[in-house]
C-alpha cells in the first residue's frame, strides 16, 4: 500500500537537499515530484507530469458515467422512435454507450487539462508566495521513517499531510 505524503518546502535548494536525502534512503526519484510556481526554476529536481498537476483523474472520473449515461438514453430514445431496423436495436445502444464514454472522456480531459489538481487547492497560498510543494509516494510502513527524517533535518520543511489513497494514476 502507497501513501502519498506532502511537504512546503520554502526553496529550491532546500527542495534539492531533501531530493538527494530521499533518494539515500532508498526512494525512487520517480516516486518524488515537485511542484512549484512557473518562474521557479527546478533545475533537476522532479517535476510533476501533467496527472500530477492537473484535475485530469478527476474529470475522468466525472466523464466517463456522464458520457456512459447519456450514451443510454440516446441509444434508448433511436431506439423507441423507430430510428433504427428492427434487430439492430442491442448493437446501437451498445454503439451509443461507446461513443457516450469516448466523448465524456473527451470533453473532460480537454477542460481538465487547464484545471489545477483540485487536491492542491490547500497549496495554492504557498505556491503562489513562491514556496515548493515536494510530493513523495512511498510504502506505509515507511511514513513515519521519512516524515521523521525531513522534519528532523530540516525543521523548515512543513508536512502538510497524507493522502490515504494515491490515485490509481500518478
Amino acid at each position: 500500500m502507497i501513501r502519498r505524503m506532502y511537504f512546503i518546502i520554502p526553496d529550491v535548494s532546500l527542495a534539492r537537499t531533501i531530493h538527494n536525502e530521499l533518494l539515500l534512503s532508498k526512494v525512487a526519484e520517480s516516486r518524488m515530484h515537485v511542484i512549484a510556481r512557473e518562474d521557479v526554476d527546478l533545475n533537476d529536481l522532479p517535476e510533476a507530469n501533467l496527472f500530477q498537476k492537473s484535475d485530469l483523474i478527476h474529470a475522468i472520473q466525472t466523464g466517463t458515467p456522464i458520457g456512459g449515461i447519456t450514451g443510454v438514453i440516446l441509444g434508448a430514445l433511436a431506439v423507441s422512435l423507430g430510428m433504427v431496423s428492427p434487430g439492430y436495436e442491442g448493437v446501437t445502444i451498445m454503439l451509443t454507450v461507446i461513443a457516450g464514454l469516448f466523448l465524456g472522456i473527451f470533453a473532460s480531459t480537454l477542460i481538465a487539462v487547464n484545471v489545477p489538481n483540485t487536491r492542491h487547492r490547500r497549496f495554492e497560498e504557498e505556491l503562489s508566495a513562491g514556496k515548493i510543494l515536494f510530493i513523495v509516494d512511498v510504502p506505509v510502513e515507511k511514513v513515519q521513517e521519512i516524515t521523521d527524517m525531513v522534519t528532523r533535518h530540516h525543521p523548515e520543511a512543513d508536512m502538510r499531510g497524507l493522502e490515504p489513497n494515491i490515485p490509481a494514476f500518478p
